[in-house]
């Protein structure tokens, strides 16, 4: 019935004027709790539904979302003249590149079943295994679980049902001794269920191994600036993915139409140039199955494809809506997401990563006669075009005539992007996805999960304490 609803909602629009539409109705379910030194702090269920409807009217675009579908004509044909006003302002108009109609139910696979009661005894096991080191001071375990059903209807004929569940623990341990505080946190899971926190990666494992670093940086000693040799392991690689080759490969901020939140590009303009070396090269693939990137169809029911962005050092392509693509006279590449119903959908990463080369990470290391190999991800920050950027890691160690010495803290590190790219001279075979769950772009914010991620990679970038 609901199906019937939103095609009707289409054919509606299409006798109001719209020269296109499209709808997402959706279905959004999650489940969250909290443990912190041994104790549930919070838990939390909810469900939200509603429909987003997109109209293309005059060659402009209103929207309208709603979770009272008594109002949906209504919502419609304010859509309409809101396009309408906004087309007799615009010099150039929408024109949306032509692709493939498909009609087809989608169903992501879940092994093990995300319940609370199952969630709850991972989080306290968790919490259990960090506290058991006697330096952790407090830690934080927060598990969620995110389903949702989606279904896509337009106006070319396209028909589109997708069901989601996304599983993610977040593990903060932080130390406390002498007067010296040090916090390590990270992410792991996927799409899927709890198999992506218990199977695919170890939880109870991860929980341990940020408690023994933790309590180790404690012990450490910052590092003195200099711009050296760095080895980078794949989780912060992630994040560098993430911010300056991902960010500025998405279509709508190469052309400056979404300068939100640092949203220009460092790259505009430069299609077929050398941007890097013939070591770097960038795909974005929303096929890659278990990441939180994974998906079929894109909210303008475009087909998912791997997409090389750099090819050995060259900018080869970007991001694209339907939009951007006939703007760019190219195809379409499955690259438009919302965060739910509510919004407009955005040009948005899937899983971004640098690729893999054939380096084994322990020979990177040990061809430097002096460095540092940098670990995980933590805060970054960045220009407007994300070409001058840093980014601090959850800690660093020095190599030293290609042994691993000690480890540091409080470290940063600081680079400007095409002079960073163009220095990596090797790529490991190491290659990993890692989970970002917070992406934010647009205005107003639109939070998105993702994955992100690459092989260890090494390159001259400068080091410093934060």
């Amino acid at each position: 019935m609901l199906h019937d609803r939103a095609e009707n909602s289409v054919r509606f629009a299409q006798t109001q004027g719209a020269s296109y539409c499209d709808l997402r109705s959706e279905v959004i379910e999650g489940q969250h709790l909290i443990v912190e030194k041994g104790h549930l702090e919070h838990m939390t269920t909810r469900r939200i539904q509603g429909v987003g409807v997109r109209v293309l009217c005059d060659g402009a675009w209103g929207f309208f979302s709603a979770t009272d579908l008594t109002k949906l004509e209504q919502g419609i044909t304010d859509a309409i003249k809101a396009a309408r006003h906004n087309a007799s302002k615009k010099k150039i108009k929408v024109k949306l590149a032509d692709v493939l109609t498909v009609q087809k139910k989608i169903s992501y696979p879940v092994k093990k079943e995300p319940t609370l009661d199952e969630m709850g005894k991972i989080a306290f096991e968790c919490d259990k295994r960090i506290r058991n080191n006697r330096k952790i001071s407090r830690d934080t375990v927060s598990i969620s679980s995110i389903s949702g059903t989606k279904y896509f209807v337009n106006s070319d004929g396209t028909k589109i049902e997708q069901t989601t569940s996304d599983v993610t623990i977040d593990l903060t341990a932080t130390a406390h001794e002498a007067g010296m505080t040090q916090s390590i946190s990270t992410t792991e899971g996927g799409r899927g269920g709890l198999e992506k926190i218990t199977d695919d990666v170890n939880a109870y494992s991860v929980s341990e191994e940020i408690a023994y670093k933790v309590s180790t940086l404690l012990d450490a000693k910052a590092p003195k600036e200099e711009k050296a040799t760095l080895v980078m392991n794949p989780d912060f690689v992630a994040l560098l993915t993430h911010e300056i080759l991902g960010h500025p490969s998405e279509a709508d901020r190469v052309l400056g139409k979404e300068m939100a939140w640092a949203g220009g590009a460092w790259w505009t303009g430069m299609l077929g140039q050398k941007i890097g070396s013939e070591n770097l090269s960038v795909i974005d693939d929303p096929t890659i199955h278990g990441s939180l990137g994974w998906y079929e169809y894109d909210d303008e029911g475009v087909k998912s494809q791997r997409k090389e962005l750099v090819k050995e050092g060259i900018l080869a392509n970007h991001m694209h809506s339907r939009e951007t693509a006939s703007i760019f006279g190219v195809e379409p590449n499955a690259s438009m997401r919302a965060t739910s119903y509510s919004f407009m959908p955005l040009i948005r990463m899937a899983c971004t990563c640098i690729e893999k080369g054939d380096w084994d990470p322990q020979e990177m290391i040990k061809d430097v006669r002096h460095g540092y190999l940098v670990s995980n991800m933590k805060v970054p920050s960045i220009d407007m075009k994300r070409h001058n950027w840093s980014i601090s890691c959850q800690y660093a160690n020095r190599i030293e005539n290609g042994e691993i010495k000690e480890m540091l803290r409080d470290v940063i590190v600081v680079g400007v992007a095409p002079e960073f790219f163009r220095s990596i001279d090797a790529c490991g075979k190491d290659f990993t996805v890692r989970p970002i769950t917070n992406c934010g772009k647009g205005d107003p914010m639109q939070q998105m999960r993702m994955g992100n991620g690459g092989p260890s990679i090494r390159g001259i970038a400068t080091i410093r304490s934060t």
